[in-house]
């Protein structure tokens, strides 16, 4: 028997689910809009009393915007939400927890410098008869909430003393403490040992008995299968499946987590594959990857992709010189590289496009032109000072080539579209002739449009010869784009795909263990 809510070509058809206790909670055509991107589009959701939903999809799908939707830290532009049967309105974070709906996240919000009672506690503190907090009763609840937990951690230390499961246990803890009907766990089993994960759902064993209805957020399917009875599915910010997890076999979850066709969407540019140009081989880092070997050639793509946690990134910022690896062996056009330094790697020419280019990528108050070339001072400068006129020749000649658009090159980068940002970070890389250009999420937040020129772009350095290595969590941009693609899965390697074997199924059992 298949479970799953009938799929039409735009959204799925409506299926009551089997028979159960009437829902705590429902979303009913809840939309989400923002400048130039439709987060989610008119999805529901039902959650129940003594059970738990898992909500799946892949990065991007919307699950973290229908959360912040749920804990009030956004208002949705349409839709309703109903707390046994009564619409309610959540105007902030504070009222969603007044209506009895708590998180729980991969990074747990709480307070190092605070003692783990003071956390649990923290904004509906006890108070004595003259209104001052009543420390004693924050240690005596707390200790019994945690027993209930079976833990027997001080609720007097400070929680920066805790591992990250003790701290997993404060925030169900805290839970507890509201009286909260409606848990939700974002990626809650991210950084645990299967021990701690295992001490995790026999708690939310403990969560169901008491009747807490649980959105259970999770990449991994087989947590999923062992924690979850329903399940709904998102894609591109819509609702695209549901029913019970029992009568519904993996290769249907990933089938609706991925069923996109994208060749229509990135046309690829065929290019010619050259020689090896950077070769990786068993590259190691103390705490977030390990055994990594690949060889990165002339004019080719070289896609990445996995799960939040998968390692990706750090690999990039290591092959960039942020951190240091500790064993391995790089090769740049057949010799040996050592790379100490972000600059010992633009010296080598090798540079880094990072994913929160806000941050990382940019000066925002400063202007374009000064943005632009500030990787390049050598170029624009004379006997050690800075010409303003050969910055802004410089500016302008890549400002013209991925089509800028600014009122002036003198504006503050910080003052243009996500779009214009993100194409000012990989100009001023491409001032300094590069011969590997590493791409991390190099679309994200940013509207079609601007995807569609920045895809576009990318296939020309490739067409010119530059070896370009692209990190993405959009399924379509990786399969569209990529030569090759390279799947990461908790620090390692969980294969390298030749294009002619690319699939999203592929992709995405890679990146789940789901093979």
């Amino acid at each position: 028997m298949n479970a799953v809510a009938p799929m039409t070509d735009e959204r799925p058809v409506e299926q009551a689910m089997p028979a159960a206790k009437t829902p705590i909670l429902e979303m009913r055509g809840i939309s989400q809009i923002f400048p130039g991107v439709k987060a989610l589009d008119g999805v529901s959701l039902s959650l129940h009393p003594g059970q738990v939903t898992a909500l799946i999809g892949e990065n991007g799908a919307g699950k973290s915007t229908l959360v912040k939707i749920l804990t009030g830290i956004y208002r949705p532009n349409e839709g309703e939400i109903l707390i046994d049967g009564e619409p309610v309105s959540f105007s902030s974070a504070q009222a969603a927890i007044d209506a009895g709906v708590t998180a729980i996240h991969q990074e747990t919000v709480l307070f190092d410098e605070l003692t783990v009672g003071e956390n649990i506690f923290l904004g509906h503190a006890p108070r004595t008869r003259i209104g001052t907090i009543d420390w004693r009763a924050i240690n005596d609840r707390s200790q019994v909430l945690l027993r209930q937990l079976e833990s027997e951690i001080d609720p007097t230390i400070r929680l920066r003393d805790l591992s990250i499961a003790q701290r997993h246990l404060v925030a169900i803890a805290r839970a507890l403490s509201v009286e909260a009907r409606i848990v939700i766990m974002d990626e809650p089993t991210a950084a645990l040992s299967r021990k701690e994960i295992d001490d995790l759902f026999r708690i939310v064993e403990g969560l169901k008995r008491k009747g807490k209805a649980i959105l259970f957020i999770s990449h991994k399917f087989d947590e999923v299968y062992e924690i979850a009875e329903n399940f709904s599915v998102f894609r591109d910010g819509r609702a695209v499946g549901h029913g019970r997890l029992k009568d519904t076999p993996q290769d249907e979850i990933v089938r609706l987590m991925v069923g996109r066709n994208v060749e229509d969407v990135f046309p690829k540019v065929k290019v010619e594959i050259g020689a090896p140009v950077l070769t990786v081989e068993r590259y190691c880092h103390p705490t977030e990857f390990r055994d990594i070997s690949f060889e990165l050639r002339r004019g080719e793509i070289l896609g990445i992709y996995g799960l939040i946690g998968a390692g990706r990134s750090e690999l990039c910022q290591s092959l960039f010189g942020v951190t240091r690896p500790s064993s391995g062996r790089l090769t740049l056009d057949g010799a040996p590289l050592d790379i100490r330094s972000s600059g010992d790697a633009i010296g080598a020419g090798i540079v880094y496009v990072p994913e929160e280019r806000g941050r990382h990528g940019l000066a925002l108050p400063m202007p374009i032109f000064q943005n632009m070339s500030l990787p390049s001072l050598g170029k624009t400068s004379r006997s050690g000072f800075l010409k303003a006129a050969n910055e802004l020749a410089l500016a302008r000649k890549y400002a013209e080539r991925l089509d800028l658009r600014a009122a002036a090159l003198s504006v503050p980068v910080g003052t243009l579209s996500g779009g214009n940002q993100q194409k000012v970070v990989i100009g001023k890389w491409l001032a300094t002739q590069p011969k590997v250009i590493i791409l991390d999420e190099p679309t994200k937040g940013i509207d079609i449009g601007s995807k569609a020129a920045v895809h576009g772009f990318i296939g020309e350095l490739a067409a010119e010869g530059l070896s370009i290595i692209m990190v993405s969590s959009e399924l379509p941009e990786i399969l569209g784009m990529s030569d090759r693609v390279m799947v990461m899965r908790e620090g390692l390697m969980a294969g390298i795909f030749e294009r002619d074997r690319l699939s999203a199924e592929v992709l995405v059992r890679a990146a789940t263990g789901n093979q």
